[in-house]
């Protein structure tokens, strides 16, 4: 490595979810490691910011000795506090994750895992989330050991080299890397198939609720989408830019007829 790298590590699954601690344990081993993750589970939260209300951050103790703190805001919260210098130092790169299922297709609209590592960008720093495959695998029960050479590696590579700004890397790793090399694969996103359904029922007290339900969605097993390449058991490594605009509407957009009221 050329350098000693200041990393921040984060996620939306809390700071007591194992898969910090494997991510910050891995990261230690290539740089200096601060934790700052939200003292409780932001999954699904997408890029939100907390507007309007202070933010509250405790130090917290943490294995390994790794600095440690957590903060009632998300994940997004945790890396604009990073990047904002509530450190007192430049911090070269935000690490989100491990998270413990997958964030392909569609799915990274909604991940905290991802929109961490986005808001890195925003605030010049570089970003990488990590989810892992294990969805079928029950959260206290899941092996994060494998995951550590691949992490390594990826962040090692990306050191070596210059993401774009506003760019990002998604990574999502197979739960079981059934080869001593596994493939690593320059994907873009698939195509994700949900089944969610409305489930309605009434509480005790007469009052009607609502609960998102139905069976677990599926993706596609094309090669080169990042929901193909992790069914086939490769590394999913996925560029994410915070730019959304459909570049390739701008033109026939221009053509419409827009009327004025």
């Amino acid at each position: 490595m050329k350098k000693n790298l200041e990393i921040v590590v984060t996620n939306d699954d809390g700071i007591t979810a194992p898969g910090i601690l494997a991510l910050a344990k891995a990261a230690a081993k290539i740089g200096s490691v601060t934790v700052i993750a939200p003292d409780k589970n932001w999954s699904a939260s997408g890029h939100q910011k907390a507007l309007g209300r202070p933010l509250r951050v405790e130090p917290v103790a943490f294995p390994l000795d790794i600095p440690a703190y957590a903060t009632d805001g998300g994940p997004s919260d945790c890396t604009a506090l990073a990047g904002l210098g509530f450190l007192n130092k430049k911090v070269d790169l935000v690490l989100s994750g491990i998270n413990p299922t997958a964030n392909v297709s569609r799915d990274i609209t909604y991940s905290g895992t991802v929109t961490s590592a986005l808001e890195a960008t925003i605030w010049e720093m570089q970003g990488i989330a990590f989810s892992l495959d294990a969805g079928h695998i029950k959260a206290k029960e899941i092996d994060f050991s494998a995951a550590e050479p691949i992490i390594l590696n990826i962040i090692s590579t990306l050191q070596e080299n210059t993401l774009p700004p506003f760019t990002i890397l998604n990574v999502n790793l197979p739960y079981s890397v059934k080869k001593d090399q596994p493939e690593y694969i320059v994907t873009h996103s698939g195509e994700r198939i949900y089944r969610d359904e409305l489930i309605r029922n009434v509480d005790p007290f007469g009052r009607p609720y609502y609960w998102f339900g139905g069976e677990m969605p599926h993706g596609d097993q094309e090669q080169g989408t990042d929901c193909g390449e992790l069914t086939r058991g490769n590394v999913s490594i996925t560029p994410l830019t915070l730019d959304l605009t459909a570049y390739d509407l701008i033109d026939p957009l221009k053509k419409w007829e827009w009327k004025k009221q």
